[in-house]
């Protein structure tokens, strides 16, 4: 079996080898991550263009918060449990935090 050094962000597994398995599940994670900040990025770029009437102005809440849901989802399924510095670098506003996980 193939064996790979971790990159240095992994420094607490510094002594560990990573399998290569392993190695491509971190990189997959990286890139849903990625990929989950850019469509929290897209849906409050809209929130926050919008000028129009009050359903629509709804719709892109929960649209936003559909988004920052499932990328706060996938920062603790990389091990990130804390979403203030998440918060402050998007500037979710309060509205969309509010209905976080709401249906």
């Amino acid at each position: 079996m193939s064996f790979v050094r971790p990159p240095s962000i992994l420094s607490n597994r510094s002594e560990q080898t990573l399998n290569v398995l392993e190695y491509e599940l971190l990189a997959e994670k990286a890139a849903a991550l990625g990929r989950s900040g850019e469509r929290v990025g897209e849906t409050l770029g809209k929130l926050n263009a919008h000028q129009g009437d009050a359903e629509q102005r709804r719709v892109l809440v929960k649209a936003a918060a559909d988004a920052v849901y499932a990328y706060f989802i996938q920062r603790e399924l990389c091990g990130l449990r804390r979403h203030d510095d998440a918060i402050r670098d998007y500037a979710i506003p309060r509205e969309v935090l509010v209905r976080l996980g709401a249906s």
